[in-house]
């Protein structure tokens, strides 16, 4: 995922993150389509493109291209309010209010020696806000607007932090970059740390800032590692959980 000045732009940052799992996946936009973002978009096979519009180059370029769906949404209802979400379990349904909560600069608790720098800040809100989204346990890094490494569904947590950062070596390796864009990243937790050994792998990743629910027994211990490595953390009081 990733914020960019145009759609194209965005795409491209996007794309970086994961360009081995982008074969045969799913472009989703949230403003209309023009000719140079589908350009970009189908220059690797997509299966689906999602977008409230596309203008009219946009669409003939998308339909030149096999098997491709391109799906016009129109305007999107922004999430919020107390909405249920309904999975099916054995015997029944589990219901459950959406999580629609958004974290602003405003809410989040200094809990370093260091703040975060603004660059930093507003990463570590992005990388939030992209974590809630991820299946857990989910670890997300983020730098200038874009994920660089994403580690999602795994049992622990030090695990999603490992492979984030192992994606992002090779993604930057496809690139042809010297070093991994996790080299001065910030990351988010969806949940907190339960030890210190995660925060430690994404600082061995060259992460520099944290941002997590916080909530541990270990919290000291986890702010601890941090303060001993120069990082910034904050603590959000949200947890997301996705499942």
């Amino acid at each position: 995922m990733a914020t960019a000045d145009t759609l194209e732009a965005a795409y491209a940052k996007a794309l970086r993150c994961d360009p081995v799992s982008a074969f045969g996946g799913i472009v989703v936009a949230n403003r209309p389509l023009n000719a140079a973002a589908a350009r970009a978009i189908s220059e690797i096979f997509t299966e689906v493109v999602a977008a409230p519009d596309a203008d009219a180059e946009a669409r003939a370029i998308f339909a030149a291209k096999k098997n491709l769906r391109l799906l016009l949404t129109g305007p999107l209802d922004q999430p919020g309010g107390k909405d249920l979400i309904l999975k099916a379990v054995s015997g029944g349904y589990l219901a459950q209010t959406r999580d629609s909560a958004r974290v602003r600069a405003a809410d989040v608790t200094l809990v370093t020696r260091r703040a975060p720098t603004p660059q930093e800040m507003a990463d570590l809100l992005f990388a939030f806000r992209v974590a809630k989204h991820v299946k857990s346990n989910a670890i997300v890094y983020a730098r200038d607007g874009a994920t660089v490494g994403i580690g999602a569904g795994q049992m622990s947590r030090i695990d999603s932090t490992r492979i984030a950062a192992w994606k992002a070596r090779e993604a930057a390796e496809a690139a042809g970059l010297t070093e991994s864009l996790t080299q001065g990243s910030v990351v988010a937790s969806d949940a907190f740390f339960p030890f210190a050994d995660g925060l430690i792998a994404a600082a061995e990743a060259g992460a520099t800032a944290i941002i997590q629910p916080g909530g541990s027994i270990r919290d000291a211990d986890v702010i601890a590692a941090a303060d001993e490595r120069g990082l910034a953390m904050v603590f959000t009081g949200v947890r997301h959980f996705r499942h």
